[in-house]
């Protein structure tokens, strides 16, 4: 587990629609995010869209949880103690893991965000050893 604890932070985020098209960025195309991974087996992720204005009617994209994690070389499973959104309290957050050179690409499973059903993948940059 030792290559993947530390701070992390978003470098990119890219969104498939189930039906296999490309969709716009997450994030308005300005994500900022951290990840923080400690080798006791906590963690805290925490992501917005960076814009400082959003276009008239939308509405800005923001997600925090933490928990306990697993990590087995494939997956990150993080059990949610508090988040945002009070539905993940108590979820298993599954996130497939693979590395690009330095970055880290974390993998949630496709779900809805707002109208349409996306898998996005969130590319990471290590920025600090914990």
């Amino acid at each position: 587990m030792s290559g993947l604890t530390g701070t992390w932070r978003l470098v990119r985020a890219t969104s498939v629609a189930a039906d296999g098209t490309v969709m716009p960025p997450p994030y308005g195309g300005e994500g900022m995010g951290r990840v923080v991974l400690g080798a006791d087996g906590r963690m805290m992720a925490v992501l917005c869209d960076g814009r400082a204005s959003l276009p008239a009617g939308q509405a800005r994209e923001y997600s925090s949880y933490c928990g306990n994690y697993t990590y087995d070389g494939k997956q990150l499973i993080t059990r949610v103690d508090a988040a945002s959104d009070p539905a993940r309290v108590g979820s298993d957050q599954v996130r497939d893991v693979r590395f690009e050179g330095e970055l880290m690409v974390l993998r949630p499973p496709l779900r809805s965000y707002g109208p349409k059903v996306e898998q996005r993948e969130l590319y990471w940059e290590k920025i600090a050893d914990v």
